[in-house]
């Protein structure tokens, strides 16, 4: 028979498990990979040092763990976004919408998330892990190039590249992202401007 609950000391373990990322999050994000110890995290945590250990063998692997759930968060949430009912343009503002909501609602993990492919990050770290992310990022990328696809066939854009108009989309949308990671009073996501920009282009239905 399948358990349905997990017990009492599973969901303390859970519990440990999710404070000790969330304090390597907030260091890594503040501090850069190479600046942070498992003692400090430890403390952030409010834990000893052995116990972090047990739920991860080095710091590598906690610093992984974290990338990956956050592509897996994105990944399962905006697909789930493209898969809703209406038309192509529906589901195309609605995946805009959330994925700039998804943005902004988990910054530090967002930070961590592309600063993956920045300078001086480990080789030992990078090894095995690109192709992970980049994989996720394909998926939700080919996910969206369908969508158009289907509005393309169905004469709601205009016919191009499905999978060019999924990348510019994505482009053009982490532009205005950026741009609000560096100064967000200055440059507030502006997800109306983003579908005037992208979709006045190729948006062949009278409005």
């Amino acid at each position: 028979m399948k358990k349905d609950k997990l017990t009492r000391k599973e969901q303390e373990q859970l519990q440990r498990r999710t404070e000790i990322l969330q304090a390597a999050l907030e260091l890594f994000s503040q501090k850069g990979y190479h600046n942070v110890s498992m003692q400090e995290i430890a403390v952030r945590a409010e834990f000893a040092v052995g116990t972090l250990y047990k739920f991860f063998k080095n710091k590598e692997e906690l610093y992984k763990e974290i990338l990956v759930q956050t592509a897996n968060l994105f990944y399962s949430v905006l697909s789930k976004a493209l898969e809703e009912e209406g038309d192509e343009y529906s589901k195309v503002k609605k995946y805009l919408k959330t994925k700039c909501k998804l943005f902004t609602e988990n910054i530090l993990s967002v930070r961590l998330y592309f600063a993956e492919s920045g300078a001086g990050f480990s080789i030992s770290v990078k090894r095995g892990l690109e192709t992970e992310l980049r994989s996720f990022y394909d998926q939700v990328v080919r996910k969206l190039a369908a969508v158009f696809e289907k509005g393309i066939q169905k004469k709601i854009f205009r016919p191009l590249s499905p999978y060019y108009l999924a990348l510019a989309l994505d482009s053009i949308s982490n532009a205005f992202l950026f741009c609000w990671l560096e100064g967000p009073d200055r440059h507030p996501v502006d997800t109306d401007l983003i579908e005037k920009i992208f979709f006045e282009q190729i948006y062949l239905v009278q409005r």
